[in-house]
């Protein structure tokens, strides 16, 4: 196990510093400058801002003191709201993603394993049509189409919920984005439920149990159904590092303070430092969870060894 772990690490840092490399001269790359506004400044106070920052420097020599400012777990300040940095603007608003993601995917596994094995049990029945014919508009529809009818449909006709703002995560503000995010989820998870529960379903053993007389629920809840769960574990990994980090258009359509909302905005203003800041966080979270579905994947099937 611990050999395993070990490995993993060793790809897992090579795989962030090229994460970041990309990150870095990507951002660098694109037009603009985090110092154009509507008024220019004048060239001294440009260069002094610069230096201010450091990009005064050759841009290797930026590279190289950003990722020793990483190693030792400063991510630098923002450059574009004053007196605050990286780690600060990740520490205020990580909250309301984190909170948000972990409800929608704890819904999403809920319903969406239900309406699988729903589905699975009935197989081309009107229950299974159903279900999948529902999971595939929930694939096909994107977020930015299914919030802006929610909020038209329940916010601002019937005014049932607040159309946007987070209230310090008061429930009435947070039905509908975590809806949102919920849904395309529930609609995979749903898909890949039915998928492992029919090939489950299907074999040998199943078909000893039911011959031995056990009844169709415990077959299903205590030999079925945990096998059918492997492929969604893999899954789940990135899964949850995309919700918990916020989705870039929920929270911008809500108006919601989390990391998705201002990844947006700092693009556009070209902060480059809180891009960077949130891409290794987002790739961070995704190697983290990648091993911990490995890890559950090991517990979950004897079959599986980590040596």
């Amino acid at each position: 196990m611990l050999r395993f772990i070990g490995r993993r690490l060793l790809v897992a840092i090579p795989t962030l510093f090229l994460v970041i490399t990309a990150a870095f001269f990507m951002m660098r790359a694109a037009p603009g400058s985090p110092f154009d506004g509507d008024r220019k400044l004048l060239p001294e106070i440009e260069a002094n801002v610069l230096a201010q920052y450091g990009m005064d420097k050759p841009l290797v020599e930026q590279y190289a003191n950003y990722l020793v400012g990483v190693a030792q777990g400063d991510l630098g300040p923002s450059l574009k709201y004053r007196d605050k940095t990286v780690l600060d603007i990740l520490q205020e608003n990580y909250r309301v993603s984190l909170t948000l993601g972990l409800s929608a995917i704890v819904i999403a596994s809920i319903v969406g394993v239900s309406l699988g094995v729903m589905a699975a049990l009935r197989q081309n029945g009107t229950t299974d049509h159903v279900v999948m014919a529902v999971a595939i508009l929930g694939v096909c529809i994107p977020t930015f189409v299914t919030a802006p009818l929610l909020v038209l449909a329940i916010a601002s006709k019937l005014g049932w919920l607040p159309t946007a703002g987070w209230n310090d995560g008061a429930l009435a503000n947070m039905v509908l984005p975590v809806t949102v995010l919920a849904l395309p989820q529930i609609a995979i998870i749903s898909r890949l439920t039915r998928a492992g529960m029919i090939e489950v379903l299907h074999a040998n053993y199943i078909r000893t149990a039911r011959a031995k007389g056990l009844p169709e629920g415990l077959i299903v809840r205590k030999h079925a159904l945990r096998a059918a769960l492997l492929p969604l574990v893999s899954y789940l990994g990135p899964a949850c590092a995309g919700l918990i980090t916020g989705s870039l258009v929920v929270e911008k359509i809500f108006n919601l303070p989390g990391l998705g909302k201002f990844f947006v905005i700092s693009a556009l203003q070209r902060d480059y430092t809180v891009v960077m800041g949130m891409v290794i966080v987002y790739a961070a979270l995704i190697l983290a969870l990648n091993l911990v579905a490995d890890l559950l994947l090991a517990a979950m099937d004897p079959r599986v060894r980590l040596a």
